[in-house]
């Protein structure tokens, strides 16, 4: 598959994921809900299988900020489920997704390391 292919699936799978997340958060009050735990799942392997495509694609090795976005991957994909095992900390768990996908977004644009 070409590089935009990857690309692709790695953002739409992030963007959806993040929604479905903050929705996971909003609603953990109210009950478990089975389908939409298994979508944040899905969407997780999508976004995993994008990200490591693009960077098997890009040739970029296995940078240091690679490692970062895989810590901000781990927190934003255990949100959802975290959030419906503890609502009274859906809370919390909505702010250190908001702390997870800022740092993501900045390692994209700046690589520091």
């Amino acid at each position: 598959m070409s590089i935009t292919v990857y690309h692709v699936l790695h953002v739409s799978a992030a963007f959806l994921l993040t929604a479905f997340t903050f929705m996971a958060c909003a609603t953990a009050s109210v009950g478990k809900n089975k389908m939409l735990m298994m979508l944040t799942g899905i969407l997780s392997l999508l976004m995993l299988v994008g990200g490591f495509g693009l960077v098997a694609k890009m040739h970029t090795g296995f940078p240091g900020w690679l490692i970062v976005k895989i810590v901000a991957w781990l927190v934003l994909s255990g949100a959802a489920g975290m959030a419906y095992r503890r609502p009274a900390k859906a809370g919390t768990i909505t702010g250190a997704a908001v702390l997870a996908i800022v740092v993501a977004v900045v390692m994209v644009y700046v690589r520091p390391f």
